[in-house]
């Protein structure tokens, strides 16, 4: 059995890594409407492997258990083959993803192939499961069986929430409207995009969205959204109203090194391009360009010096440059006869992505914290409002140019952590001093420790009224039973504003 046993524990090592890296950190199986098929799949193939690592270590199969278990074995290459079917129709999946995949596919047949002389010699004897012990190495499957088991329950959870949310969100009826120009969206994978794309849906609009990944975006939003990866694939007599682009890739979660920084202006720039490119060839023009920014754009502002639309940028500030790299892009665009509006947003809050998810968990682990002085503004829109303003963006042809799209009355980060932690019944008890911060993040520690206090003048003036005018409003509107995490679950990984 030591053969079995070694290659049984390669199979565990690598599944487990390819769960943790591909399912969890890259794809967020978990928290994807579009994936609940395929965690069931992998929820039933935990199962059975929790099922043999325990059985293995410490019975023998004998008689018609024997049999059993070779059921159990050729249910797992069914569920396998499954599986690979699911991905294939849903998402692409990386390089490594794939290789990991084939190794595993490999060693599985390896592992059969050293099982079966013994379930040959146990099926000759009588049926029973006599206990035999190998030392340590049944306590090591032991440990394998409890965290493969764990994992299965914890994607039969996800399973559950995941399909109330399809059976609240998703359209239980494709109404494709034949014809009529369409509103395109880039971006609308992430978590700003996703709201937006269900709340046009919802209203009957006839949607197309740019993305990476055209089969999970359709496995997302299902049949009455066309989803493209090339924006050369439209052809030019497609009907476009307008083009909501909120491709960018997060401004958050690293240092800013000169590669970093690249990379965050050419994922905004070459989507933005693209769409010129689109918009020249396109027979019937879109009425409007409604761009995403962030009210970065206006640098490092902790002053009490209220910022409207007319407020400059400020040069050698990365985040300010990087917003007005990308607000002069989409500007170009006005050229072509395009009414183009650049939305400034704040930080957005909402259950399933944005400030508010790791905020929350922290105040609930007594985390929560004020930030350097904590004097600093903190400019802040609920998600709802951030597509309602996107939506006004579109209809209204008399809001152009630059518009900031923050909540008021304006808040301190102090006062912002303190609201968080008392919507989870908790206290923002820490100070992490500013040192702190820029030590761990670099240059981009001015996110955490300077803010803009915007306003949002135009958006006003256009007769936008917010849904949520107060942060404890909004707070509790988050926090109440999980109700925003069910609405707007993104489809994929989210894709964050600069800010």
């Amino acid at each position: 059995m030591n053969a079995v046993f070694a290659i049984l524990s390669v199979q565990a090592l690598i599944g487990a890594f390819d769960n943790f890296w591909h399912h969890e950190l890259e794809a967020k199986l978990p928290q994807r409407v579009s994936a609940r098929y395929e965690l069931v799949l992998h929820a039933a193939r935990e199962g059975i492997y929790a099922v043999l690592f325990l059985g293995l270590a410490w019975v023998r199969w004998e008689g018609v258990w024997a049999w059993i278990l070779a059921g159990l074995l050729a249910i797992e290459i069914v569920i396998t083959l499954a599986d690979f079917i699911e991905e294939d129709l849903t998402r692409r999946l990386p390089t490594l993803e794939r290789i990991l995949h084939t190794i595993l596919a490999v060693s599985y047949g390896c592992f059969v192939a050293a099982l079966a002389p013994f379930m040959v010699a146990w099926a000759a004897a009588p049926s029973g499961l006599p206990f035999v012990g190998h030392g340590w190495v049944s306590l090591l499957f032991t440990l394998y069986a409890a965290g493969v088991f764990a994992w299965s329950v914890r994607n039969w959870i996800a399973v559950m929430r995941l399909y109330r949310v399809a059976r609240a969100t998703l359209p239980s009826v494709a109404v494709v409207p034949a014809h009529g120009p369409a509103v395109l969206v880039t971006g609308a994978t992430g978590f700003i995009g996703t709201a937006l794309v269900r709340s046009l849906l919802a209203d009957g609009k006839r949607v197309i969205v740019f993305t990476r990944d055209a089969r999970r975006a359709a496995a997302g939003f299902g049949p009455r959204v066309l989803a493209v990866e090339r924006l050369d694939a439209l052809a030019a007599e497609t009907p476009v109203a307008a083009i909501v682009n909120l491709a960018g890739a997060s401004i958050l979660g690293r240092r800013w090194s000169a590669r970093r920084k690249a990379a965050l202006l050419s994922s905004r720039i070459d989507t933005t391009r693209q769409i010129r490119g689109l918009v020249e060839r396109l027979d019937h023009k879109p009425a409007v360009l409604v761009n995403a920014s962030a009210v970065g754009f206006y640098g490092v502002r902790n002053g009490g010096e209220e910022l409207d639309e007319t407020a400059p940028p400020q040069l050698g500030v990365f985040q300010s440059d990087l917003c007005a790299a990308w607000e002069a892009e989409a500007k170009a665009v006005r050229s072509l006869g395009l009414r183009v509006v650049r939305l400034r947003f704040g930080g957005v809050i909402g259950g399933s992505g944005g400030l508010y998810p790791p905020l929350a968990v922290a105040s609930r682990l007594g985390l929560g914290a004020v930030l350097g002085s904590g004097r600093q503004p903190m400019p802040w829109v609920h998600l709802d409002d951030a597509v309602a303003a996107i939506r006004c963006a579109i209809d209204k042809p008399a809001l152009d140019g630059a518009v900031n799209v923050a909540a008021v009355p304006l808040v301190s980060q102090a006062e912002f952590a303190g609201a968080v932690a008392r919507a989870n019944g908790a206290t923002a008890r820490l100070r992490i001093p500013a040192w702190l911060i820029q030590a761990v993040a670099g240059e981009a520690a001015t996110i955490l420790l300077d803010g803009q206090a915007a306003t949002p003048r135009r958006l006003l003036a256009a007769g936008f009224r917010f849904k949520h005018e107060t942060l404890g409003g909004a707070l509790a509107d988050l926090s109440s039973a999980g109700t925003e995490a069910n609405k707007h679950k993104p489809v994929g990984v989210p894709s964050a504003l600069a800010s």
